[in-house]
């Protein structure tokens, strides 16, 4: 009888197969699968993405690798074909990667708002001020020290939209620009005792690590929408745009929305859901603590 491998490979064949076998079954169906997601610095250390990737990985049998950077990285990495998706919060440069033929199907998903917060002794008297723009004119002109995310980040377009507004090119001994995450930039604020723009769920989830208090917020011009766009495979064939629609799916449907409206961490709400109608959520209240102005998430 002719064996089908020679007498010394015959020794060998049998425990290989068995190995193969054994790897092919520990192996979970769907292991390679992968979903990359670029997000801002905001929805990482609000502590909002470890409680809503997770149910959606484990329905799915998928992997959510996230990339937290600033709106403008997140965006880049969309570009270039880096990420499947991405979840930011400039909706001007959203609508701008849309239209550039990079994004498809942009949907709102969330919102909260941008405050600015400082030591509680408010040495500018911004709390004082009548809207965002005169809190930094008064800022700038007490010389009061104000940490940047300078990073092009949602939040750092918005920082300079609101010196543009207010007509001030913010430059000086007084003016840093930190070039990290906004939880690196609330740290920096706290040990110099300096102002800071920052939006509101990040900072209720590090209050407890800072002295910094919210010293203005309510004006209209500080809403925060948060939206979550498909990189276009007709740009990149390589993403994996089935898996993308899918968590879009999830993030903007009622289990989604829900987990959202209820992640409220020391029982304060970091952000707001927008995909849904609000009954379409029940029995989670939307709006904790009293009433709040349309489209902002908070008031002074």
């Amino acid at each position: 009888m002719k064996h089908p491998f020679p007498p010394r490979a015959a020794r060998f064949a049998a425990p290989l197969l068995a190995i193969t076998l054994l790897l092919t079954a520990i192996s979970p169906a769907g292991a390679a699968e992968r979903l990359r997601m670029s997000t801002t610095t905001s929805t990482e250390n609000s502590g909002l993405l470890g409680v809503l990737l997770p149910p959606f990985e484990q329905a799915n049998g998928v992997k959510v690798d996230v990339i937290a950077v600033g709106t403008g990285k997140a965006l880049k990495l969309g570009e270039n074909g880096d990420v499947d998706v991405v979840f930011v919060h400039a909706r001007g440069a959203e609508e701008k990667f849309v239209a550039d033929g990079f994004g498809i199907d942009r949907r709102d998903v969330m919102h909260n708002d941008f405050v600015l917060v400082g030591p509680a002794a408010d040495p500018a008297g911004i709390a004082k001020a009548a809207r965002a723009v005169d809190a930094l004119a008064r800022i700038q002109h007490a010389g009061a020290p104000f940490v940047s995310r300078g990073d092009d980040s949602g939040t750092h377009q918005k920082e300079r939209a609101l010196w543009t507004t207010a007509r001030i090119k913010p430059a000086g001994q007084w003016y840093l620009e930190a070039g990290q995450g906004m939880g690196a930039v609330l740290t920096i604020a706290n040990e110099k005792g300096a102002y800071a723009l920052t939006d509101r769920g990040t900072f209720i989830a590090y209050r407890d690590k800072v002295g910094l208090k919210v010293l203005f917020a309510g004006d209209p011009v500080l809403f925060n929408p948060y939206g979550i766009i498909a990189v276009n495979p007709a740009r990149h064939p390589h993403v994996n745009h089935a898996l993308a629609e899918k968590l879009m799916d999830f993030i903007t449907g009622p289990e989604g929305q829900r987990i959202i409206a209820g992640y409220r961490p020391g029982g304060e709400a970091l952000f707001f859901p927008d995909a849904l109608a609000p009954d379409a959520l029940a029995p989670i209240t939307l709006v904790p603590n009293g009433p709040r102005p349309a489209g902002v998430g908070s008031t002074r």
